[in-house]
């Protein structure tokens, strides 16, 4: 079995003086993967941008460029996707190698690397908003313990990040920095997945953040809001035995069916869905409305 989704994703920029110049990156584009396909995807600026070029970024996401080389006072860029997400092949946890040999996998020795292993390196270590502080390692020293396997510790790291963690909207931002997080016990899924990514890479592993979509589900009784959901960010462990492996550590659960992903990274830098630079603009904060549809509920 299988789902399908149609993602309306809308951002709203409205700015309180003119931009006379802006170039923008957009990661809104799902990339094809194993277990998704995408049926349609459409991308709607206004105004219409001077230049267009879509392509991959390094990490092989779907990327587009945009310039916009005249003033205007608001930018809207939308999306619209229809995507299938096909069941995942999990590996049994406890039938990965221990996890100090997936970190002796991935260190430096005069050997080369497996072209697997040297992709998954790129992801040991520290980026923007990830730092290897031994504060992780400590934090996640329980999880741990020595010769339990890779995947069956990395759950139990996800379970008590999910335990310990409460998840509060206004606790942070974008910027907040991860030793913050970890001392107030307090944030939102790219909290979490940064979290988790500090430590992994602490202890010498290669994880990486996923970024994407999770649908919602409204009260008993109560109809789908549109604009109510919101992008959501995950993260992967590389297992020399079974590869790229989910761990959601906000919903404390393997992704499947209800997970779609965008792309993936180093962190949110990376796959940020809209970000630039502007000459002008002033003040401006966007307005963001995202919306995840079963296509059964919508006769497709």
């Amino acid at each position: 079995m299988s789902a399908r989704y149609q993602i309306l994703h809308d951002t709203h920029y409205r700015y309180a003086s003119p931009v006379s110049l802006a170039q923008q990156l957009v990661h809104l584009w799902p990339r094809d993967c194993p277990w998704q396909r995408c049926e349609e995807r459409v991308l709607e600026v206004s105004p219409l941008p001077t230049r267009r070029r879509d392509e991959q970024d390094v990490f092989g996401n779907p990327l587009t460029r945009l310039g916009l080389e005249y003033k205007h006072d608001e930018l809207k860029v939308s999306t619209r996707v229809r995507i299938e997400v096909l069941p995942r092949a999990l590996p049994a946890l406890c039938a990965s190698p221990a996890w100090e040999q997936a970190r002796d996998a991935l260190a430096y020795s005069r050997q080369a690397l497996s072209p697997a292993l040297l992709d998954a390196s790129r992801y040991r270590f520290e980026s923007p908003f990830v730092r290897l502080k031994q504060r992780f390692v400590a934090f996640s020293e329980p999880c741990f313990a020595a010769g339990v396997p890779l995947l069956e510790a990395v759950r139990a790291l996800m379970e008590k990040i999910f335990r310990e963690f409460t998840f509060d909207a206004g606790a942070t931002q974008v910027a907040t920095p991860l030793l913050e997080v970890l001392e107030r016990r307090r944030g939102v899924c790219q909290d979490f997945a940064h979290l988790m990514l500090a430590c992994l890479r602490s202890r010498g592993l290669a994880a990486r953040y996923v970024s994407g979509y999770l649908l919602t589900r409204p009260p008993p009784g109560q109809a789908r809001l549109i604009g109510a959901d919101a992008s959501h960010a995950w993260i992967s462990v590389f297992c020399p035995r079974h590869g790229w492996v989910d761990f959601d550590p906000t919903n404390n659960l393997l992704p499947a069916l209800e997970h779609i992903t965008l792309g993936w990274g180093r962190d949110f830098a990376d796959v940020s869905p809209l970000r630039g630079v502007i000459l002008g603009g002033g003040h401006h904060d966007p307005e963001v409305r995202v919306t995840v549809l079963p296509l059964d509920q919508l006769g497709g």
